[in-house]
């Protein structure tokens, strides 16, 4: 549970009109609070476009770098040059990377995907790595780069120097020069392996003649979820249309997967991506080697896929043990910051493949930027993660000169550091953000829907609500508040009593809620209590009977700004 009170936001309001309000005009503010007023954007976000139809152009992308890009791909399978996919060790790009791949494979190219390996070469381009896959590979003439490139320069220049031309595919944000690449493929619209998917998409309308959809739009969903991209507009479309390959797929390396975490096919959503599917992918570049989750997905060897799901659970598992573990370490360190308006640690037993993890935990508990770093003799490796509005990757960059290299976003960022220096950055860092961290922002807000009273709670507006999956980034679960609602039943459920089941009545109106996390709250929960609480509607089956359900999210005691803590 989080250490932290949340201030709650309520964005929209609701008219009531003679006394009634319709499931229509609640629906109206939810879309409304996720910035889908038009017709056409209503129409486009409960019936998305599906994504062989997606125009370039509403991608943000150049039909010409496109067509440049795909004519020299012809002329690498025209001429048998060596075309290498060069991914990234995360989950979009370990996705996108098979995409691409196996869309070149089948068109008979002389193809080989890459992952760098993150100790060793670190992310992206390595200009090491090209000369030796150059020296392994003399007939090299192609690199396609995957959610990555767009800022790597000096190793597009290499490559030219030794005979590779790059075709760069990137999602991220664009340096002050782009590189002199063959073929820049670029937007910030979708995720990398988005952007995979739909090159090849076009390479196959172009190159085979064929405007099916391409192979591998459940990969797509994945690298999308992921990645965290905003599930409006185009991206909407991608997971929508993705999750439902994804309930079909006959891939033997995702079914052996499922098998490994405990799902089924016809049953996988969001949930089950983000926090099962995707981790369990991620693991690997963060502790191993990821070319072993890309084969996974690739494989057509059952013993060889069950073997790899396998191997990946284990991997994963290891994951969280090694977070805890720096999780624990970091929160002990961190209780003499609590006065400070940031946290940074360092300890030489951090393992950096999962610092930003750790971080990100501990912005969970305390609302703070937290900057945890793996320290290393010379050199020591940082992740960083922020708080709403403030821009934690400025801040660092502001610094740049105790730096090695920086890169990531305002949310989230990565830093290497002489260790010589890391105490100077460290007193800069805090004394700089003490001046731009006010209360107001560091008090963490949970966003709110609209108030609504029980009474206008029903089947048909959980309907509506259903229309709103697949939920994520910028379209979040709808959540209401209700207020002054009686406590009629309350008690502790769950392993090791974690979680609270109360019955709650207001306006004559009784529903069962579920509060996860919550169970310490049960005993100093009386019954006949009047309680504030924010809640997400869902359905309920209970022995084949359904029922509506509040899944709260936080709660505090009526007319008082206070948890019950």
């Amino acid at each position: 549970m989080n250490t932290q009170s949340k201030k709650w936001e309520i964005i929209g309001k609701l008219k009531v009109k003679n006394g009634k309000a319709k499931a229509d005009d609640i629906v109206d503010i939810l879309l409304k609070n996720r910035g889908i007023k038009t017709v056409k954007e209503k129409k486009e976000f409960f019936s998305p476009t599906s994504p062989e139809k997606i125009t370039l152009n509403s991608l943000g992308l150049e039909r010409t770098s496109i067509n440049k890009a795909i004519a020299r791909i012809k002329k690498a399978i025209k001429n048998k040059e060596k075309i290498i996919i060069y991914g990234d060790y995360d989950a979009d790009g370990i996705t996108g990377t098979a995409i691409l791949w196996e869309c070149l494979f089948s068109l008979g190219a002389n193809v080989m995907p890459y992952i760098p390996e993150r100790f060793s070469e670190g992310y992206g381009l390595n200009s090491e790595s090209i000369t030796r896959l150059k020296q392994e590979n003399p007939d090299l003439g192609l690199i396609i780069t995957v959610d990555n490139g767009i800022v790597a320069n000096k190793q597009v220049e290499l490559a030219k120097k030794i005979g590779i031309d790059v075709v760069i595919t990137d999602h991220h944000q664009k340096g002050k020069a782009a590189p002199k690449a063959f073929a820049i493929v670029h937007t910030t619209e979708i995720s990398g392996a988005a952007l995979a998917w739909v090159l090849a998409r076009e390479i196959r309308k172009k190159l085979a003649g064929k405007s099916e959809i391409p192979k591998g739009l459940e990969l797509t969903a994945i690298g999308v979820i992921a990645d965290q991209m905003p599930l409006t507009g185009v991206n909407r479309s991608f997971v929508k249309y993705g999750l439902e390959a994804l309930n079909r797929t006959k891939r033997l390396g995702l079914l052996s997967l499922f098998k490994e975490i405990g799902i089924k096919k016809g049953e996988i959503g969001i949930y089950a991506v983000g926090f099962m599917i995707a981790p369990r992918i991620n693991a690997m570049g963060r502790l191993k080697h990821a070319i072993d989750s890309l084969r996974l997905l690739c494989t057509r060897n059952s013993k060889q896929a069950e073997e790899l799901a396998s191997f990946l659970g284990k991997t994963n598992a290891e994951r969280q043990k090694i977070v805890e573990e720096v999780v624990v370490h970091a929160r002990r360190a961190s209780k003499n910051m609590m006065s400070e308006s940031v946290i940074f640690i360092a300890h030489e037993s951090y393992h950096e493949g999962v610092i930003g993890l750790a971080a990100s935990r501990l912005v969970e508990e305390y609302y703070k930027p937290t900057i945890i770093v793996s320290r290393g003799k010379e050199i020591s490796k940082a992740s960083a993660r922020s708080i709403q509005g403030f821009n934690i990757i400025k801040a660092i960059k502001s610094m740049e000169e105790l730096l090695i290299d920086a890169g990531g976003h305002p949310m989230a960022a990565g830093f290497s550091i002489k260790t010589s220096n890391m105490e100077k950055f460290s007193l800069r860092f805090n004394k700089e953000t003490t001046r731009l961290l006010t209360e107001e922002l560091l008090t963490k807000k949970l966003s709110v829907d609209l108030e609504l009273d029980f009474n206008l709670i029903n089947k048909r507006l959980s309907d509506l609500i259903k229309k709103f999956e697949p939920t994520g980034s910028a379209n979040p679960s709808p959540t209401f508040v209700t207020k002054s609602v009686l406590v009629v039943g309350a008690r502790a459920v769950g392993k090791n009593r974690r979680h609270l089941k109360m019955k709650l009545r207001r306006d004559e109106q009784i529903f069962d809620a579920i509060a996860f996390g919550f169970g310490e709250y049960s005993p100093r929960l009386s019954l006949g209590e009047e309680i504030d609480l924010v809640y997400a509607l869902e359905e309920n089956v209970w022995n084949g009977v359904r029922s509506l359900q509040l899944n709260v999210k936080d709660m505090r005691l009526a007319n008082k700004a206070v948890e019950l803590c």
